[in-house]
């Protein structure tokens, strides 16, 4: 009969699991409570209950935020969605295709949650520039990312904390490519599904999009085509500047004549002047754009600056101030502000100048770039009556760029071959890319997600827990009763579905933690391969495709694509069968 021990570990796991469900507490509040009430009732120790927190698999996803975030300061995932995604020509499964199979390869090699979190913007400014609903891309992103982690080691915090228990429990740990065996083949049919038939569920979800009307704030900004545009010979219309979301083209300037309006059949050539009006955050973005130059300036340059050092800021032309009645061009404003004017608003009025041409005035908002330092330089100056920050493009300097993606390479080699153990890797290409340069300190401490590792780390001590008090051992006999008729396929497929339906309550890493020593002793008792059953967890675990929070990056993609409940379980249930079946076939081929 089972003692004390185990049914007070199953009440705690009870209230756990229901606070998870209906989100009464944080997930990380509710796991490391439920970490303290096991220590307290004496199911763990306080040695085991914290081992976690020193676990290599842990600390390798703290090292792996820092080197994503290095990644997205470079705006390297701003060219890549463009690269990926190009203008608004092709069918839409196409579009989808391009954009699903290289965030899956991205996220092989990098955290989903990381990829997840800076491709959102990327590709909702992408769905603005080409007039897309964001709600046609952002759940396929998110289920690219979640099997695209499945095909290394370091893809997803979920197959480092399966290593970590394996290692922990004295067994060998994943190798780098080890679990591709059976993420690459899952994840090809898992996006050619989706691509094929699935995207079909998907809703239209209308979002606050910013139109330009008589009511919207219209900056005027003024870009120089040159040869590395890459639609040069093409129409405004085929370039995909006619319907841009929150930016219009509204005059050309060709050899000193002027065209206002633009057609849209009118084709673009080398040394054209585009004249647009837009928000700050739509003409932020537009400067990094290749082949279009906002300006030309020796100390400012608008695609190779740091983010951390150059920052944008609106700020408002005072009645005092010396630049009033004095033309862009004349204000020696660079040299005076140490700052450079990206754009010009002008209350009512669309300014059809060149920048360097237009007087400015009382009112006049000026979007610029400068210094870190600007805001405290200037803001009791009576030159300007505000001065505000306004939206950010991250931005690195070309070299900084290089050596990001060289380190990271670096680091992807050293752990592949073998050279380094990959918590090792992490950390030393993290520690590298602080002391180059290329992220500050505060900024990695910033992106780390602290909660998720709290989760994980305190899942470690709840697996402990598990197998400590009998859980696992009784779990792990029903499973056995239930699922042995079928032979070796049967109990494969009933610890990959339990996994598989427990992570989309519960969230992925605090369900691999808590199955895997069910899935242990089942092993155990059967006499299979542990590394079968480690599968069958780890890819269980990576199908939380049916709510939102049954995998972080469907939470993160929620709001962004206005995406309710039902959205996911309409096409998350269909696309979680048709996933698994090939899951534990292959499983089962390579071990049964």
């Amino acid at each position: 009969m089972p003692d004390f021990l185990f049914w007070y570990t199953i009440a705690v796991l009870f209230f756990m699991t229901t606070a998870l469900i209906f989100e009464l507490i944080d997930t990380e509040l509710a796991v490391f409570s439920a970490l303290l009430l096991l220590i307290f009732g004496g199911a763990i120790t306080v040695p085991e209950a914290f081992e976690g927190f020193s676990n290599p698999g842990v600390l390798t996803v703290g090292f792996l935020y820092v080197i994503a975030s290095s990644l997205q300061a470079t705006g390297i995932f701003e060219k890549f969605s463009t690269g990926i995604s190009g203008n608004s020509g092709g069918d839409y499964p196409d579009k989808l295709r391009k954009i699903m199979f290289p965030a899956a390869g991205l996220s092989a090699f990098l955290n989903n949650t990381p990829i997840v979190a800076m491709l959102i913007p990327a590709i909702k400014s992408w769905c603005k520039r080409n007039n897309y609903l964001s709600s046609k891309f952002l759940i396929p992103v998110s289920y690219a990312a979640i099997l695209g982690g499945t095909c290394t080691l370091i893809g997803t915090s979920t197959n480092l904390v399966i290593h970590g228990l394996l290692i922990n429990r004295g067994y060998e740990g994943f190798s780098f490519f080890e679990l591709a065996l059976v993420g690459v083949p899952v994840t090809i049919f898992g996006l050619l599904i989706i691509s094929l038939f699935l995207y079909k569920l998907l809703p239209n979800r209308k979002e606050a999009i910013v139109e330009l009307d008589e009511h919207t704030r219209e900056f005027v900004v003024e870009l120089k085509v040159n040869n590395k545009y890459p639609y040069i010979g093409s129409t405004i219309e085929e370039a995909g500047l006619r319907h841009l979301q929150g930016l219009f083209v509204f005059q050309l300037e060709r050899n000193g004549k002027v065209m206002a309006p633009v057609p849209p059949h009118e084709r673009i050539l080398n040394g054209d002047r585009l004249f647009f009006t837009g928000v700050p955050e739509t003409i932020i973005e537009l400067q990094k754009y290749p082949g279009l130059d906002i300006v030309k300036d020796p100390h400012f340059d608008l695609k190779n600056y740091d983010s951390d050092e150059k920052k944008t800021y609106e700020v408002v032309i005072s009645q005092s101030s010396p630049l009033v009645g004095k033309t862009v061009r004349g204000s020696n404003f660079r040299a005076h502000y140490d700052a450079v004017i990206i754009a010009i608003h002008r209350n009512g009025i669309r300014i059809d100048k060149k920048i360097g041409d237009i007087k400015l005035e009382v009112g006049d908002t000026l979007l610029i770039l400068s210094d870190k330092d600007f805001h405290a330089r200037w803001y009791h100056s009576r030159d300007f009556y505000l001065i505000s920050t306004s939206n950010q493009a991250p931005s690195k300097p070309k070299i900084q760029s290089i050596i990001t993606i060289a380190v990271s390479i670096g680091m992807i080699l050293f752990a592949t071959l073998g050279i380094l153990p990959i918590v090792i890797a992490a950390g030393a290409a993290a520690v590298m890319l602080i002391l180059s340069g290329c992220i500050n300190v505060q900024e990695a401490y910033s992106k780390v997600e602290w909660k998720i590792l709290l989760t994980i780390a305190s899942a470690f001590g709840i697996a402990t827990a598990i197998e400590n008090t009998g859980v696992a051992q009784f779990f792990a006999a029903h499973i056995f009763d239930f699922s042995s008729a079928l032979g070796i396929f049967g109990l494969i497929a009933a610890v990959y579905f339990l996994t598989s339906v427990y992570t989309e309550f519960i969230t992925n890493n605090a369900a691999a933690a808590l199955v895997f020593p069910i899935a242990l002793t089942v092993a155990l008792q059967s006499g299979i391969d542990v590394k079968s059953f480690s599968y069958a967890v780890v890819f269980g675990a990576s199908t939380g495709f049916a709510t939102p929070i049954g995998y972080q990056t469907n939470l993160m993609v929620k709001g962004p694509g206005r995406y309710n409940f039902m959205d996911f379980m309409k096409i998350g249930i269909p696309f979680k069968v048709i996933v698994g079946v090939p899951t534990v076939l292959i499983i089962y081929y390579l071990f049964g």
